[in-house]
């Protein structure tokens, strides 16, 4: 429905004004951009301008607290979402940390956060109670084509987040930002009277249709070619193919690299007919163990066949920590990966050359298309190998550009691709790396160097503490035994103090832990960055 409204033009900032708009008729809006960094810029922009009733000022200040300390030592980014938070405004996308995305999410909900700038991920699966969607960027950098117009699907998707009926809103409001008429009329070609693409079936792309084919064949739903071709006749897939003949050269195809892989096995089965003639019967399909495994771990076949490769090789090659770290950083699962700038180039050629001996995978020639992946997955592997070195992610950040969310996502894929690989090592024989992977995967998973690992085995013990322990001369479970319970809990906190005396065998009572009450490092006001 389309219908004309009356905004007052406080400011040449067109979004502004219609936010402003919105919470002077006790509304909420949600803002969608292109990019995490318009998502702040245009959170931090409105949140200036805004005036928070007092009623709200406590419970926002609260909240801004929670969503700067959610990290053990907050960002930059941390500190600029706190401050905005304290306007009842916040900006979303994936390079938030969860806890501070969950926090967003719920307080929009209650109605204490007003206003928040998000990315499109805010558009899919979740349910808020926004009156208002103002859709700023209708345009999206891609590579090569440059700045391009959104799919019709995806405008479709920011718009029906406007009016829910769960909310109880009768209505909902969705408005575009034109510049100029012909932009208008644009926009009005392109999404109101434009009609949406065709849904795509996922089998499309070749690792998915992969990873099936395994799955039907090592759960014996699909033991003959007759039987699997069946499945796939019947999917929307077939439908959308068209080529019949076509789509059985290409499962043929799968079936033949799996049999190559030593996933499974063909059988061809033939029988004696009459008069002595063969006769050919359905041939079957079987996984091996290591197939069955392989689908086990949800693993595109191809990813596991490179693990397996790469770890064979380790034979050959002076074995670090970085061996494995770039190993996982060239899967098909890590993407995207980190970009290479032009002026990283010979810096990042020049890590590859260093670390050429104890490289698992194979090296591109530079010539090869496949090398700029390669550069990437160098630079992810740098990123991991700085994480595992206790570099904090504020530095992560300047450094690579990655922030805490998606440092939290590239850990979660790096620590199930490592698991992978230890499951596959153990089926192939391989003993003398699982203790190795094992190190690097609980390294990754806390972001510490080796000698805190005996440390990171306690319950409630993460890097920073596991490091204050550390540098206190506190190494390993005799150092923990020996130590003073008072120090301890100077160093850590009474409760974290008596739960690893508890954990190697000493139960002691809260009431004997005597150290004077000060405020613990780390916690640190909001009004800390307000005065600075």
């Amino acid at each position: 429905m389309q219908k004309t409204l009356k905004i007052k033009h406080l400011y040449e900032h067109s979004v502004l004004n219609i936010c402003l708009d919105t919470l002077e008729r006790k509304k909420q809006a949600l803002v969608f951009v292109n990019s995490k960094s318009s998502a702040e810029a245009e959170a931090e922009r409105i949140s200036a301008k805004v005036k928070i009733d007092g009623s709200d000022r406590d419970k926002l200040e609260l909240l801004a607290s929670n969503v700067l300390n959610a990290l053990d030592k907050p960002t930059k980014q941390c500190q600029r979402l706190a401050l905005c938070v304290r306007s009842g405004v916040a900006f979303h996308h994936a390079g938030l940390h969860s806890q501070q995305r969950e926090l967003i999410e719920d307080n929009f909900r209650s109605g204490l956060i007003k206003i928040i700038c998000a990315t499109p991920t805010l558009a899919y699966g979740l349910n808020l109670p926004a009156f208002r969607v103002i859709v700023r960027d209708l345009k999206r950098f891609s590579s090569p084509r440059g700045m391009s117009w959104i799919p019709v699907l995806e405008f479709q998707q920011f718009c029906g987040r406007a009016g829910r009926p769960d909310f109880n809103d009768e209505y909902g409001e969705a408005l575009c930002i034109a510049e100029t008429d012909s932009e208008k009329e644009k926009i009005f070609d392109n999404y109101i009277n434009g009609e949406t693409e065709d849904i795509l079936s996922k089998l499309a792309v070749e690792p998915v249709l992969r990873t099936y084919v395994l799955s039907l064949v090592a759960t014996e739903y699909a033991n003959t070619k007759k039987s699997l071709m069946d499945f796939f006749k019947k999917t929307f897939y077939a439908h959308q193919f068209g080529d019949v003949r076509q789509l059985e050269e290409i499962i043929k195809r799968i079936l033949k690299s799996l049999k190559e892989w030593g996933f499974i096995e063909i059988i061809d089965n033939k029988n004696e007919g009459k008069e002595g003639r063969k006769e050919e019967k359905e041939t079957g399909l079987e996984a091996t163990i290591l197939g069955q495994r392989v689908s086990q771990l949800y693993l595109d076949p191809y990813t596991a066949h490179y693990l397996i490769t790469c770890m064979r090789r380790a034979e050959t090659k002076i074995l670090k920590d970085f061996s494995f770290l770039q190993m996982l950083s060239y899967t098909i699962e890590m993407r995207p990966l980190l970009t290479v700038k032009v002026k990283e180039y010979d810096l990042i050629e020049q890590k590859a050359n260093e670390f050429s001996s104890s490289i698992l995978s194979l090296e591109p020639s530079m010539f090869e298309p496949e090398y700029e992946e390669y550069l990437k997955s160098m630079k992810t592997a740098l990123f991991f190998y700085d994480w595992i070195n206790e570099v904090d992610e504020e530095t992560l950040l300047e450094k690579f550009n990655v922030r805490p969310g998606e440092t939290r996502v590239k850990l979660d894929l790096a620590d199930w691709l490592l698991y992978s690989s230890e499951e596959l090592a153990k089926l192939i024989k391989l003993h003398g790396l699982i203790k190795e992977i094992a190190k690097i995967r609980m390294r990754l998973k806390y972001g510490a160097k080796e000698e805190l690992l005996p440390l990171l085995r306690f319950k409630n013990i993460g890097r920073i503490r596991a490091r204050k322990l550390y540098q206190n001369k506190i190494k390993d479970i005799e150092d923990v035994k020996k130590a003073d319970l008072s120090l301890l809990t100077q160093l850590i906190g009474k409760m974290v103090a008596l739960s690893i005396k508890k954990q190697v065998g000493e139960d002691l009572r809260e009431e004997k832990v005597q150290v004077k009450e000060t405020k613990r490092k780390g916690q640190t006001s909001i009004m800390k960055y307000d005065e600075e």
